[in-house]
């Protein structure tokens, strides 16, 4: 059983939150977008902070940006530009393209919003590339976002599931620190009023911005056409927070008729400016299936597809990322080093290169070379893996304080690393703030006689655990007497109990409730 200290910060952030809704007055006003009076807690300061801090390492978590085509994230910048220029609620609007195969799109509070390399390779014109921009710049502009965290929906049960070891590829779910809740926050399913809201007006910035509306209603066609054959890649990604509909399409429909079709699709201009793109698509499903390939240990075919992939697209960096990763479960890290250092020369601040050459350092023994990589990675984006190394390399040099705020943050991940961070923490902290993870309590047998019983909240096994027993004053509340020191005898292992006589008989069951056990002091079992 896991000590509360280092359980979820999902849960540590919820109880904040929930304390910060019961000290603030009710809160209303107008909505940017609908114009409807609505319960408002985070302020728009609070949303642009909030999108700012989250905006980069939920990029870092996603694949990391696509910079191999600067010019293509400047056109999605001037595409969202026109519908920003038209929209109800002026923010500081960023637009960015995220390197990744799956189709999907988002956007965080404060106008921060990020299109998948994959959906671009799905739409046709700049016209539909607007419906979707429309629709997730409405989600930041009538305060969706907002409105989740005010309810509470993304700090509720957010621990992010693991189980990797230092030698897997998929870092998706070892994000820890305050990293985890931009993931929780683009990943959270928007609801019905939500999405039909982001349809309606974006529909209508569309229009404003000199778009065909008609666009939004045939792209939502085409994916309630998608949705049906559920082998559609769009499951995974875009459907999975915005779910296609018939009803939707219908919506759709009656906001054409009333804003009126007509206006430019600029189907043209969208083949030219993804050219580059396209022409690199079949190097990136080589890629995407070289990965697949190694998940499944088959190195061999995922080698030929990483070689693949770079006969098609030499600069990009996760390529050589693949073929480092290849090496590394082929427990050949100097090879592997050598293909993340190239890849880190391709792309210097994408954070995965950096985290997988710390790692490998850090297995072969070099430590000192390691630490550099470690720090950087986290910077980019904090992991398990990140502060769990960092934590040992400072209880190496017997700095146990920094240590332990290492193990701290790596623990939040319920994972293996997360749970032997656990158990470093403890072995660091035990010893000194032994009530912090050993529960104390009174009870007496039918006889009366009294008992000191004691529980092992920690991962690990105790020894040696010191009690007193204070007795109360039933009338005044105050302290009357205490027990000398008691020692618990024999080891307790991880969830158990133990207990020791404290040398009193009480009169009645009640009478226990005027006794408490005070841990003194506790050991790890050897």
């Amino acid at each position: 059983m896991q000590h509360k200290q280092y359980l979820n910060i999902g849960k540590k952030l919820s109880v904040t939150f929930l304390v910060a809704l019961t000290l603030l007055p009710s809160a209303c006003g107008t909505n940017p977008v609908t114009k409807k009076r609505e319960f408002q807690l985070v302020s728009e300061a609070q949303e642009i902070s909030i999108g700012q801090k989250n905006y980069s390492p939920t990029r870092q978590s996603q694949g990391g940006d696509y910079v191999l085509d600067p010019e293509l994230t400047a056109y999605v910048k001037s595409v969202g530009d026109k519908l920003a220029a038209v929209s109800d609620r002026k923010l500081p609007y960023e637009y960015t393209v995220i390197n990744d195969s799956v189709p999907n799109a988002w956007a965080m509070p404060g106008g921060k919003i990020a299109f998948n390399r994959g959906l671009l390779y799905e739409l046709n014109s700049e016209a539909e590339l607007a419906a979707v921009m429309g629709h997730e710049m409405v989600h930041a502009a009538a305060r969706h976002g907002a409105q989740g965290m005010e309810r509470g929906i993304f700090l509720q049960g957010a621990m992010i599931a693991v189980g990797i070891g230092a030698q897997n590829t998929d870092y998706a779910n070892l994000i820890v620190g305050g990293a985890q809740v931009g993931t929780q926050l683009v990943n959270s399913k928007y609801g019905r009023d939500a999405e039909s809201e982001s349809d309606l007006y974006g529909m209508q910035y569309m229009k404003k911005a000199g778009y065909d509306p008609a666009a939004a209603v045939t792209l939502q066609e085409t994916f309630v056409k998608l949705s049906a054959d559920r082998k559609s890649n769009f499951i995974e990604g875009l459907f999975a927070s915005h779910p296609p509909s018939q009803a939707r399409v219908d919506a759709n429909k009656v906001t054409l008729a009333q804003v009126g079709a007509g206006g430019d699709w600029g189907k043209e201009v969208y083949a030219q400016k993804t050219a580059k793109l396209r022409s690199t698509q079949a190097a990136y499903k080589a890629y995407d299936e070289g990965v697949k390939a190694l998940a499944a240990k088959d190195t061999v075919k995922a080698t030929a597809l990483a070689k693949q992939a770079i006969a098609g697209e030499p600069r990009e960096a996760r390529f050589q990322e693949l073929l480092g990763d290849i090496a590394l479960t082929q427990k050949k890290p100097q090879e592997a080093l050598a293909f993340y250092d190239k890849a880190i020369k391709l792309q210097p601040d994408y954070f995965k290169p950096h985290i997988q050459s710390g790692i490998a350092l850090f297995n072969m023994g070099k430590k000192t070379e390691a630490e550099p990589y470690l720090k950087r990675a986290n910077e980019l984006l904090p992991t398990a893996p990140g502060h769990a190394l960092l934590g040992q390399l400072a209880e190496d040099r017997g700095q146990t304080d920094v240590a332990l705020q290492h193990y701290q943050v790596a623990a939040s991940s319920n994972s293996d690393i997360g749970k032997d961070a656990i158990a470093r923490a403890v072995r660091i902290d035990l010893p000194r703030n032994p009530a912090k993870y050993i529960q104390a309590a009174p009870q007496a047998d039918s006889a009366g006689n009294l008992y000191a019983v004691v529980q092992n909240n920690t991962s690990v096994a105790v020894d040696r655990v010191q009690v007193h027993v204070v007795k109360y004053d039933a009338k005044t509340g105050r302290a009357i007497g205490q027990s000398q020191a008691l020692m618990i005898k024999g080891s307790i292992a991880s969830g158990k109990r133990n207990q020791v006589a404290v040398g009193v008989q009480i009169k009645t069951p009640r009478d226990v409730n005027l006794y408490k056990v005070v841990i003194d002091a506790a050991e790890l079992a050897q």
